[in-house]
């Protein structure tokens, strides 16, 4: 098996439940979502050979009948070390959840004892009644003895939905929700430096299955470069696997989800490159979609202009950068790499890499920037959310915004400017930002304060005497240290 990656944060959340079910005696059930290729399967299954206590990892098959799931339920269980006694686990030709959580039940130890169920929204959407049958069976077989129980699912609309107040499983389990590795562990698995690890964070979204394929100090161009190559590349087939498992058609989501990749980042915008010959997609028809797509799928993300007054226009990207590096160039270079092509592959990544990662860095700095803010590594300790702020001709735009709250605040602490290219910050460049920055509602020359965050740093000449604070890529990767 391959070295596992980080998550130690995760493991001890697991660890910390699993400690709880000893002391008690008792149950307790956590529901863990995540995308695709996220890595919960294999986090649960490295909690689980660590925890040293019987456990049972059942996954479960899109498209199996009820009957199917069940059998294949059971027979997990009778196979893994979790029953005491293996013949106390019947392999049923018609069984349903309800014989099946009591199965379970009789087969548990009296001991702590793990249960997992691996792609829940499958079982949830094969039978409806499945989630009424792990409630009772929870509330009248489980919950009382010394058993973890883990849920597993990539959908996360119906994982979220799973313990809505209106449903049976509501109140019952712990939410806990998987992102992508941090950029720190991500440099650490490859041994890169700084500028190198974000650069492959970026690309590989975090992703540990991209992570795994990634040479050891291989430089983020370098690897893409010998991707190109190989058109069954993890860097090209996880993102093409995550966007057919989520829109397997190309409906009007998909052509939505493509604008927004090719850079679309307005309503209007994406109205006009979604539409068709017809015109522009209506609003009635658009608005829903984005809020489909973010709020259900969070395969969007939206974002508001910071400042003390109410602003527009809102702005979407894709959420995980290496699926936004896929609609933006890997898709081509992929086809490219099919064709025999791979030179042509890598030319158009490289057009178009500069600016791709100039705009990919900026939600991960504005991150970095609140995660130490909130630490108190800034030096406004007020400051508790970080944006950006542009009007609706984005002239100016800036990249960084530090206020109390947002999207409407009551004082902007500081504005900043994100240069993430192979030439320095200069006075150019400070000069441009304190312009743009007197343009924000809110933003004070005399109390708010100014931050410089730069790939390459600052030009010898330029005076920043009045600049609070100076990151470079080293800074950035810091706050997930600490």
């Amino acid at each position: 098996m391959t070295a596992f990656i980080g998550r130690e944060a995760e493991l001890s959340l697991l660890r910390k439940r699993l400690e709880r079910v000893r002391a008690t005696g008792s149950g307790a059930a956590v529901a863990l979502r995540g995308r695709r290729q996220v890595g919960k399967s294999r986090l649960v299954q490295e909690f689980c050979d660590r925890a040293g206590v019987p456990y049972v990892f059942s996954a479960a098959t899109k498209g199996a009948s009820p009957v199917e799931a069940v059998s294949t339920f059971l027979n997990d269980l009778k196979e893994s070390v979790l029953p005491s006694d293996h013949e106390l686990v019947p392999l049923l030709e018609n069984g349903s959840w309800p014989d099946a959580f009591r199965i379970l039940a009789s087969a548990l130890p009296g001991t702590p004892c793990i249960v997992v169920l691996d792609e829940l929204p499958w079982l949830a959407e094969q039978d409806g009644a499945f989630d009424g049958a792990l409630q009772t069976g929870w509330d009248r077989l489980l919950s009382s003895k010394p058993v973890l129980l883990l849920l597993l699912g990539s959908d996360l609309h119906m994982m979220e939905r799973l313990t809505a107040y209106d449903r049976p499983f509501y109140g019952r389990a712990d939410n806990m929700v998987l992102g992508p590795l941090n950029p720190a562990d991500t440099g650490q698995a490859l041994g890169l430096d700084a500028a190198d690890a974000i650069d492959a964070h970026l690309v590989s979204g975090g992703l540990p299955g991209i992570v795994r394929t990634w040479p050891h100090a291989m430089p983020a161009l370098d690897f893409l470069k010998a991707e190109s190559a190989d058109p069954a590349a993890a860097v090209f087939g996880v993102p093409e696997a995550a966007l057919m498992a989520e829109f397997p058609n190309p409906d009007l989501s998909r052509r939505v989800l493509e604008a927004v990749g090719a850079g679309d980042r307005t309503h209007a915008n994406i109205a006009a490159t979604a539409g068709s010959r017809d015109g522009s997609l209506p609003s009635g028809t658009l608005s829903p979609l984005l809020r489909r797509l973010t709020a259900d799928k969070h395969v969007l993300s939206v974002e508001e202009p910071l400042s003390t007054r109410a602003g527009k226009p809102a702005l979407y990207r894709i959420s995980d950068s290496n699926l936004r590096l896929y609609l933006a160039a890997l898709r081509g270079a992929h086809e490219q790499a099919r064709r025999g092509h791979p030179e042509a592959g890598f030319r158009l990544i490289q057009r178009r890499w500069s600016s791709w990662r100039g705009r990919a860095v900026e939600p991960l700095v504005r991150q970095a920037l609140e995660r130490a803010a909130l630490s108190g590594a800034l030096p406004w300790s007020e400051a508790e959310v970080v944006g950006g702020w542009w009007n609706r001709t984005f002239e100016p735009e800036v990249d960084l915004i530090g206020a109390d709250r947002g999207p409407v605040a009551r004082r902007i602490h500081f504005a900043g400017s994100i240069k993430w290219l192979a030439s320095p910050f200069d006075g150019h460049d400070l000069a441009e930002l304190r312009r743009s920055a007197a343009q924000v509602p809110g933003f004070d020359p005399g109390t708010s304060g100014l931050v410089i965050v730069s790939l390459s740093g600052t030009a010898a000449a330029t005076d920043l005497s009045a600049v609070d604070v100076v990151w470079t890529a080293k800074d950035v990767l810091e706050t997930w240290r600490r």
